[in-house]
This record gives structure tokens, sequence and C-alpha cells, in this order.
């Protein structure tokens, strides 16, 4: 059964302080452009963003500010955006689309547990198992947890798109040799998920996006998010990078309508770390189904397995599986009371809070005109303190 969610709900009947949650967007506005009497900044920390906040089924903030299209390409001599005329650009709307890039992890990991919780995988079983072409994680011993928990030891990426076809691309992931032991240490990797992707695609027999889309986004009636998003949509979608060497890893100009993630460009469009597309209400969607834990897509133990709630096979608390969890810089004073979330490097980012059923949604262009712009986590951090300190 689908959770239900309402929209607009007075902040007091969600049990959330109106005072706090009212100062969500002017805050988040300043990044844009500084008040008068403010410090001015070099750049502003995004184009445009959709931030939405609840409680429970209860949405009590979900506005648009700013441009979701308002550049025509960077200057990097003068290290200024090339500003479209008034009437070309593009403002801001709640149901904007979005490049969602890291926050694509998030559904990658909740299908993997869906195949845990099926039986046709094991967190603890060898990936080269199912894929015995994995060489390297054969020889290592890498399993599907130390891929969602990123203790595989592998880099934090491979320059795939410098590889001419799609059987070399396959070849330097399944060669690549992690540079620590799988389970000594944490290091954050693009790489964790690609594999990932490997494994339910062998295990499943269907590729990755149709597996999203039937086991999670279809039930919960998440329609406005997909990988590759058809040419329709592009009015709709915030546009991300002029991307240019050498700050870029391609020479593809502005970035609109297509995955902003060079990896993923070059693997089609579909991949395990990045490439999903979607908006605040529909992510919305997805986090309500799993903090209510009774959603359909996932058992609540199986949520429990993601949350990182869950005891691992040596009895102690068991790593997230996909999720981040208590991160300060980005989930401000959320953080320390069980919170979990994500980021994504065009702008993105979702926190949740089981504890209370609360749920924050900021999605930004960060990245537009140019990554070599953004501010940091600060505007991420201060909207979740806000929230943290609305609830009763």
């Amino acid at each position: 059964m689908v959770p239900p969610l309402s929209r607009g709900t007075c902040p007091e009947q969600a049990g959330l302080d109106s005072d706090e949650l009212s100062r969500i967007v002017p805050e988040l506005d300043r990044w844009l452009s500084p008040a008068a009497g403010e410090p001015a900044r070099p750049h502003p920390w995004c184009a445009g963003a959709v931030v939405l906040a609840g409680r429970g089924p209860a949405v009590a903030l979900h506005e648009a500010l700013g441009w979701a299209v308002r550049y025509r390409g960077y200057d990097a001599a003068a290290d200024r955006g090339v500003a479209l005329p008034a009437d070309e650009r593009v403002p801001m709307r709640p149901d904007t689309v979005f490049d969602l890039a890291s926050l694509t992890k998030l559904f990658t990991a909740a299908a993997a547990v869906q195949q845990v919780e099926r039986g046709t995988l094991a967190l603890d079983a060898p990936v080269a198992d199912v894929v015995p072409e994995l060489r390297a994680a054969a020889a290592h011993g890498i399993t599907l947890r130390h891929l969602l928990t990123h203790t595989s030891g592998l880099r934090p990426e491979l320059p795939l798109y410098d590889l001419p076809g799609p059987a070399e691309r396959a070849r330097a992931l399944a060669g690549e040799e992690p540079l620590t032991p799988p389970g000594a240490a944490r290091r954050y990797s693009d790489l964790n998920l690609l594999l990932t992707q490997t494994l339910l695609e062998r295990v499943t027999g269907r590729p990755l996006d149709r597996l999203v889309a039937e086991g999670i986004t279809g039930p919960l009636g998440m329609t406005d998010t997909r990988w590759n998003p058809p040419a329709s949509w592009r009015p709709r979608i915030a546009a991300t990078e002029d991307q240019r060497r050498p700050w870029g890893k391609l020479d593809r100009g502005m970035v609109h309508g297509a995955v902003h993630d060079e990896n993923a460009y070059a693997l089609g469009g579909v991949a395990g770390h990045a490439g999903l597309f979607s908006t605040a209400w529909d992510l919305a969607l997805f986090a309500r189904a799993l903090l209510d834990g009774d959603a359909g897509i996932l058992a609540p133990a199986s949520v429990d397995l993601l949350f990182g709630r869950a005891p691992g096979p040596d009895g102690r608390p068991a790593a997230a599986l996909g999720f981040e969890t208590d991160q300060e810089w980005f989930m401000g004073e959320l953080a320390g009371r069980g919170a979990v979330g994500h980021t994504g490097f065009t702008g993105t980012s979702l926190v949740l809070d089981p504890d209370s059923g609360a749920f924050l949604i900021l999605l930004a262009n960060s990245v537009h005109p140019t990554r070599t712009w953004p501010l940091g986590s600060a505007p991420r951090a201060a909207a979740a303190t806000r929230l943290a300190r609305a609830l009763k």
C-alpha cells in the first residue's frame, strides 16, 4: 500500500513549529542573492532551488526559488556566468525535475535490499559467486555489504568515460583492485554502486532502470522519476553545467536534460551511482515510504538494514546500506539523533529523521553554470537545522 501524503498541511498540524519552518526559504534565498547590508559573495550557491519539508503524512513546506535555467554558458576567463536574456530564463517551480546525481545510489541500494529480502542475493556472500568475471572482487572476497557500506576498498571513481566502448569499461571495472582490504576502512566510491548494478542485473536478468521502475518508483506512484528523461520533459528540467575541460571531464557544453555525471553519460545514462532524475514531491513519496516502514516496497526489517538500525553478522550495529548517517555537514542539527540521508554533486540532498518521521528535500542546481562555484553545504545544513528546531 502506498502511504498517503498530503499537500499544504499547516505546520502545527504536522507537529512542526511554523516560525522555524518559515525561515528556511528566506535563508536559502540569501544564498542566491545576499540581502541589503550583508557581505557580497563571489557567486551564488545555486541558480535556484526547490525545498520540501514534512513530517509523517504531511508536507508542510514546498516552495521554489530562483531559476531552473539562468545561464547560457560560463566565461572561465572572467569567472562569470553568461546570463540568458531575462525573457529566456526559466524560473524554478515546485515540480521542476532535477538530475539527482548521487541520490541515485539510494535507489540502487533499495533495489539491492529488495533482492536480499527475496533471497536472490546475500549481503555477506562474495559478489563473484553471482558474477564470476568480477575478478578483482573474487580475489579479495568483496561482498554486497562491502559495496553498500563503501568498505570495499575501491577508489572513488574510474575514468570510464575515457574508454572506447562497453566491453572496455566492463573489463576496467571488473579488474579494479581495492586500495585497502575489504572491510578495513570506509572510502566513498561510485564504483561500489556500479558493481552493485552489475550484480543486480545479473541476478535478475533485468536492467537497473526497469528494476527500479517495477520495484520502487512504479508502486509508489513516482511518475516524475526515471533515468534518461524524454525530450518532452526538458522544459521542466533544471540545467546543470557548461561542461568543458579542464574543470569538467568531457566537452559537452551546457548540460540540460541529460545526465551531468560523465561516467553515467558514457554508460548510456543508466548507472547505479548517478543518472536518476526526479522532483521534490516524488522524493517525498520515497521518503515517506521508507519512514512509514510498511509501504510495500520493503519490509520494516529491510528498512532497518538501509538505515543502519539492524545488527550485523557479529551482533553489533551494522553500518547503513547506501545511506549516510548523522552527518552534521549537511544534516545540521538533525545529525546526532539517528538521521539518515545523502547528497548529490549537482546540489541535491535528502535527509530523513526516522524517530520523528520528519523529512527534508533540498534540490538545487548548484553546478549551473559551473562546478567551480559551489560554496559547500552550509545551506543544506542550515535548512536541516531549521527543521530540527521545528520538531515539537
